[in-house]
């Protein structure tokens, strides 16, 4: 029952933030626009521009600073559950990773309804790393919350597989 009532509040918070961007859709259609970005979520998606910038120029500090503290973030089945342990760990590898290849937005979508936003972008990663040729399709889904006049990433979630 439990399992039920956690999974009928999750469909709901999905539906509500999703219904702004239906509601915006092109001739009324009843189905998320690819590449549909609210003009609220704007600012957010400033942000995460931002930090992927940082970190194509290899700059950790200024990439951390707009990470929230509590940050989640998902990356090939792991996970770092702060700020802190992804600057530890994986934060200058993707630093090294992104000054060395080029990757490109194809798609995006996102809404925030006041402190939240959420951007989702799909994408293509070109070019060689470790003497490794790169070709990927790439997916992101980033959580912001608005702090101030601010957005800190507070989530990522990255998934990418061979380009077809």
């Amino acid at each position: 029952m439990m399992k039920a009532l956690v999974r009928a509040a999750l469909l709901a918070s999905l539906v509500g933030c999703a219904a702004p961007l239906l509601a915006h859709s092109p001739a009324g259609k009843a189905s998320l626009v690819a590449g549909a970005l609210s003009r609220s979520a704007r600012g957010a998606a400033a942000t995460v521009d931002s930090f992927h910038a940082a970190l194509r120029r290899g700059d950790a500090p200024s990439a951390a600073a707009l990470l929230a503290e509590d940050a989640l973030i998902f990356e090939s089945g792991e996970v770092e559950r702060s700020k802190a342990e992804y600057a530890s760990h994986h934060l200058l590898a993707d630093a090294e990773f992104s000054k060395l290849v080029t990757s490109t937005v194809t798609r995006r979508a996102g809404f925030s309804d006041g402190a939240l936003a959420w951007i989702a972008s799909e994408g293509r990663t070109t070019g060689t790393y470790r003497s490794r040729p790169i070709d990927m399709v790439t997916t992101e889904t980033t959580l912001l919350r608005r702090v101030g006049r601010t957005w800190k990433i507070v989530h990522i979630h990255w998934s990418s597989g061979e380009s077809r």
